[in-house]
């Protein structure tokens, strides 16, 4: 029992690693013309169920823009992980941006509001769905397709995505605020070892409820945001990866995933990887590992997703 504690606290902390925010956050206004960087607020005023105006009080997106003329019309929503207690805004975010851009892709990373912060869910949710309707309301801004968004999540990234993609909101035409009037469904949907048991009163492995102290509520927890709970044959077509010795986040928990989304008739990928631990990003120099962003690579192309989209 000590070694497999042990085991999860180093998930944890590898959830958090290579730059972990929890003091430090995504700044609004902090734009970098130089390497086409802006960080842009969700709302313009407080956030919904707001606690302060500090930084960790305020959603953002960074959003990084493809080199000129080479961009395709596509977009993707990036979730760092970090256990919903930091944010690997560099290994889950920043670098993940980068390998989009080089392909075409205008991406946008989420520095979404934590519940070691005090937002508990569906706070992170609220903040997931208001960045794909902000981009798909602003599609034209960012010369992007609106029926062309990816969301990708890692690790609590991948349980928020997951969320995201199952528990969307269609758009209220009425809605004074634009940004309200579309839909919040993703186009596609991509999973890094997700953390798609968060929710569990299982605590033999890395459990939210242990975290935060919420254990007395934790089933009822469970059953409004486990995301394999809510799988239908409008989620997103999905490409998901793990490890089968994944010590933090059995394997198990996207299997079940998956399983949903093969029940539900959504066409779906999945690779598991013999070896690994949690939290390696697009590899870490795994010389094994390293290929799994090459098989999502043709995923796209075979979505058609690396294909300049008709102007």
């Amino acid at each position: 029992m000590e070694r497999l504690l042990l085991a999860l606290v180093a998930g944890l902390l590898a959830c958090g690693a290579a730059g972990a925010q929890k003091g430090p956050c995504a700044t609004a206004g902090s734009n970098d013309a130089f390497l086409g960087i802006q960080t842009i607020r969700l709302w313009p005023g407080d956030a919904p169920q707001a606690k302060g105006k500090a930084c960790e009080d305020i959603p953002a997106l960074t959003i990084f823009a493809p080199q000129r003329g080479h961009d395709n019309g596509s977009a993707v929503i990036v979730l760092p992980g970090g256990a919903y207690a930091n944010l690997a805004s560099n290994l889950e975010g920043r670098q993940v941006a980068d390998w989009f851009t080089a392909r075409g892709f205008r991406a946008f990373v989420l520095s979404y509001r934590l519940s070691s912060n005090g937002y508990l869910l569906p706070v992170p949710l609220l903040d997931a769905r208001r960045a794909v309707q902000t981009v798909r309301a602003r599609a034209r801004d960012y010369f992007i397709a609106p029926n062309r968004i990816v969301i990708v999540g890692f690790s609590a990234g991948g349980h928020l995505a997951a969320l995201a993609s199952t528990q969307f909101v269609p758009g209220n035409p009425d809605a004074e605020d634009p940004i309200e009037r579309v839909s919040s469904r993703p186009d596609y949907l991509v999973l890094g070892y997700p953390w798609i048991g968060a929710i569990s009163s299982d605590t033999s492995h890395l459990s939210y409820c242990k975290i935060f102290n919420v254990m007395d509520r934790c089933e009822a927890l469970r059953t409004a945001y486990s995301p394999d709970l809510f799988v239908t044959r409008d989620t997103p077509p999905t490409f998901l990866y793990h490890t089968f010795n994944d010590a933090t986040v059995p394997v198990e928990q996207p299997m079940r995933f998956y399983e949903a989304l093969i029940k539900a008739g959504v066409p779906s990928e999945m690779h598991i990887f013999a070896n690994g631990p949690h939290g390696t990003g697009l590899g870490k120099s795994d010389a094994a590992l390293d290929q799994w962003p090459n098989l999502l690579e043709n995923w796209l192309r075979s979505a058609g997703l690396l294909t300049p989209a008709s102007r």
